[in-house]
Formats: C-alpha cells, sequence, structure tokens
C-alpha cells in the first residue's frame, strides 16, 4: 500500500535549513531492520572514526541498536537525544555510517529508514504500507520542495529502488503517471 502522499506532496531536503534536524530530534533512534543491525555489529570498528565521543560511548554502553517503546531495533540515542552514529560539520548533522560508506570503509549505506525518510514503512497485516511521516521540523523541504516541483517520490527515487528494486519503482511512476493524467 502506497500513500498517495508519495506523489501529492512535494519535497526536497536543503541540508543548510534544515540542519539534519531528523537525526537529532524525535524521541527515539532511526528504525533498524534485523539485517541491518548484523551489518552495524560488522562494520562498527570503521564506523567509529567518524563518530563524535559522545556517540562511541553510546555504542559502547547499549551495542549498535536500542528498543523504542514498541519493542521496535532503532539506533542507539547520545543521552537520549542524537543519534549516536551523528556527527556535525558547520552545524549540520551528517551519518559516521554513510561517511563511512562514502570512504568506501563499509559497504553498508545507512539504514534504510534513514535513507527513505521522511517515508516510514509500516505492517498492515501482511502489507507493507508506505507512508509520509509529516513532521514540522521538513517545513524548509516541503518549501524548497514545492518551489522545485520535486514530488516525495522522485525525491526518494534511489531509497525507493533499494527497498523495492526498479521494476517496482518503475510500476510506481506509471501508476502515478495514469493517475495524474
Amino acid at each position: 500500500m502506497v500513500s498517495d502522499d508519495l506523489y501529492l506532496v512535494k519535497f526536497l531536503c536543503p541540508l543548510e535549513k534544515c540542519r539534519g534536524a531528523c537525526c537529532v530530534e524525535g524521541d527515539a533512534g532511526a528504525p533498524l531492520e534485523e539485517e541491518e543491525i548484523a551489518h552495524l555489529e560488522d562494520y562498527v570498528d570503521k564506523i567509529i572514526d567518524y563518530m563524535l565521543p559522545e556517540g562511541i560511548e553510546a555504542v559502547k554502553q547499549s551495542g549498535v541498536f536500542d528498543y523504542d517503546v514498541d519493542g521496535t531495533y532503532v539506533t542507539p540515542l547520545i543521552r537520549g537525544g542524537d543519534c549516536a552514529f551523528i556527527n556535525f560539520t558547520k552545524g549540520i548533522a551528517w551519518c559516521a555510517i554513510e561517511k563511512a560508506h562514502e570512504e568506501g570503509k563499509i559497504p553498508f549505506q545507512k539504514p534504510l529508514s534513514c535513507h527513505l525518510y521522511p517515508v516510514r514503512l509500516a505492517k498492515v497485516g501482511e502489507t507493507e504500507a508506505v507512508n509520509y511521516h509529516k513532521w514540522q521540523i521538513c517545513t524548509p523541504a516541503l518549501d524548497a520542495g514545492t518551489r522545485e516541483g520535486i514530488p516525495l517520490y522522485v525525491f526518494l527515487k534511489d531509497a525507493l529502488i533499494r527497498k523495492y528494486g526498479e521494476s517496482w519503482y518503475h510500476k510506481l511512476t506509471e501508476e502515478i503517471e495514469k493517475i495524474e493524467k
């Protein structure tokens, strides 16, 4: 099930405006899939090189994952706030996992939930729902997306293909084109 918001919402994340707030706001870490925990455990020694000392300490204390109030696997937090895998450059948050990947240190890009954000996946029976998570911290992204005319599904093309494959994404774009006509 794919929310209509994927084509109705316009979205383009301007990091210079939001400063990576989705990595520092909220009451839980980023959702993790089980295989992602294994990747983090395998590569944490290389990821640590890009982390803040407080993040390293959080990972040493709780491991590479924690649980949210629903018992879902999530990234650990620094003292209940920022993601443990965060770092900053000129006040803008960035992901240590992604940085290690970009520099060729690890093959794992970053948690899928981070790559897909502001989309969140949810189970509805046996079906997976693909929903837009509206959050006030993304107002600059909504403004930029509207200004540039970029639908959410286009902004998230790489992440959606990573999750569902090129064929699924192509079918999604065909369905959206039919609706818009």
